[in-house]
């Protein structure tokens, strides 16, 4: 019955320890770059997409701020180094219709402010209050030198991605 078992092993085929080891080996391997590849797709994607917050951010500070001051008559930068709480004051052609609008940035959690715009409407005799961007980090309304431009300078920052834009406002002629 002895040479009947040795017989029945000798012919049965398998992997040897040391094969085992080397597949579980190479099978820990590429497991691990799989792994990594996907932490790093994770890791672009997430700062990718805090980019285009931060981005998406500046660009609508800089329109608001932009529109309004545009049709400004009257510019009033209450802090000069900063430039906020900043006042907008236009009337409307042909009519005496004044608008008032206050831009101001309020504290957000983690330094971090929003801005909002408050619009006092003279013909309606109402205020309306939007929050026009979120996660600015720095901002600054400037008039340059010997010139009624004014530098409008918005900083968003998301998670580790920041974004700066620097838009030329010029209010209308005769302010």
């Amino acid at each position: 019955m002895l040479g009947r078992l040795r017989f029945v092993h000798n012919n049965q085929k398998g992997f040897t320890l040391i094969e085992l080891i080397i597949a579980i080996a190479i099978a820990a391997l590429i497991t691990g770059g799989i792994t990594a590849a996907i932490m790093q797709i994770l890791t672009i994607n997430t700062r990718a997409s805090n980019h285009m917050v931060a981005v998406r951010q500046v660009q609508q500070a800089g329109k608001e701020v932009s529109k309004d001051a545009l049709q400004a008559q009257a510019v009033n930068a209450t802090t000069p180094s900063q430039g906020f709480p900043l006042t907008l004051t236009w009337t409307e052609w042909g009519t005496n219709q004044t608008h008032t609008v206050t831009y101001t940035l309020e504290d957000m959690s983690g330094g971090l402010k929003k801005l909002q715009r408050e619009h006092f409407d003279s013909a309606l005799n109402s205020t309306t209050t939007t929050i026009v961007a979120e996660y600015i980090s720095s901002a600054s309304f400037v008039q340059l030198p010997s010139a009624v431009v004014y530098d409008f300078t918005v900083t968003a920052t998301v998670g580790d991605q920041s974004e700066t834009r620097i838009y030329k406002v010029q209010p209308r002629p005769g302010s």
